[in-house]
């Protein structure tokens, strides 16, 4: 994984240099060595470099990454089965955010990260020419949609060592692309870049002690006139309502505010965003995220009230994203 590491940030560097973020290029190749050094101590690595390895040193003879499921190559590019090449793969479970085809291998990751891109693909500024940030990018599945869309460069952060390898797995197919993952968190990125023509930050802000330091942070990655999109849990009310649980929602710990729609749009107008705008609200359904064979742990239905799915396991509403834009 090194010689791996050390090829995407050469890659990375040179494309830093040509572009809006070139003032910024020492601070973020040092972000990149430094969330590197915490993978290639991981304890996992070397199930997840097995994996990794194992795989089929060829040219892909197609790519896709406008399908639902992001392409590499197809079955005839190489002599391994496809029980082998599933095998090495599966070295990295759990898979999350997708889905995948590598190699004629359908990756069916607990969620279906295409619905959401489905949702927002068309509501949001177009991305040509542009230069993005995705805040806890996970596996990178939406960088892969982004430069579908003919996004000038993007860029990706997330801490977990394991979406960095899920990354990896397909960029090592098309190392030219231009499309990164830092492997850190917002905190490690430079003060006020105001550097990006559009920031996502999607499954995030609920996770945040302090929602409003999250947005504020977030305008601060925006250039003049960029634009945030926003994903995150709500729930049903007026401006006033606001839910902070008093220990898990749906089983997962680090929950802090789901505020409602309006409230939410208060917040963003408070962080100084305008023309705030909402584009989608949805409630999350079992057939959008669930256990399979490539993530076998827990999953949402485990997450709900098994005699009423409008609730959680513990009794609050039940998960309900809804999606925003904003301009700085």
């Amino acid at each position: 994984m090194k010689a791996y590491k050390d090829a995407e940030g050469l890659k990375l560097q040179e494309m830093l240099s040509q572009s809006s973020l070139a003032g910024f290029s020492d601070a973020l190749i040092a972000l990149h060595e430094k969330g590197w050094k915490k993978i290639l101590k991981h304890g996992d690595l070397g199930r997840w470099q097995g994996g990794f390895e194992s795989l089929p040193d060829v040219y892909p003879s197609e790519t896709d990454f406008n399908a639902s499921a992001v392409k590499i190559g197809s079955a005839a590019d190489t002599d391994m089965s496809t029980a082998e090449i599933e095998a090495a793969l599966k070295q990295m479970h759990p898979w999350r955010k997708g889905p995948f085809e590598v190699f004629g291998v359908h990756i069916d990751t607990e969620w279906h990260s295409d619905w959401k891109w489905d949702r927002l693909q068309q509501a949001i500024s177009p991305l040509a020419g542009r230069t993005i940030l995705d805040v806890g990018c996970g596996s990178g599945y939406h960088l892969w949609r982004m430069l579908a869309c003919d996004a000038k460069m993007v860029v990706g952060i997330d801490p977990t060592p394991l979406f960095s390898m899920h990354f990896a797995t397909i960029k090592r197919y098309v190392p030219d692309a231009a499309a990164f993952i830092l492997p850190v968190g917002i905190e490690d990125m430079p003060h006020k870049m105001q550097s990006f023509d559009t920031v996502f930050s999607m499954g995030i802000l609920y996770h945040r002690k302090s929602p409003i330091d999250h947005l504020i942070e977030l305008k601060e990655l925006l250039n003049d006139g960029g634009e945030l999109v926003l994903d995150t849990l709500v729930i049903e009310g007026d401006e006033t309502q606001c839910l902070m649980p008093h220990g898990r929602y749906a089983k997962m710990r680090n929950v802090w505010f789901i505020p409602s729609v309006d409230m939410l749009r208060l917040w963003m107008k408070r962080a100084g965003y305008k023309s705030v705008n909402v584009i989608d609200v949805s409630p999350t359904s079992i057939e959008e995220q669930r256990s399979t064979e490539w993530m076998t742990f827990e999953s949402l239905p485990n997450f709900l009230d098994p005699n009423d799915h409008d609730k959680t396991i513990e009794g609050y509403p039940a998960p309900i994203r809804a999606v925003l834009t904003a301009k700085k």
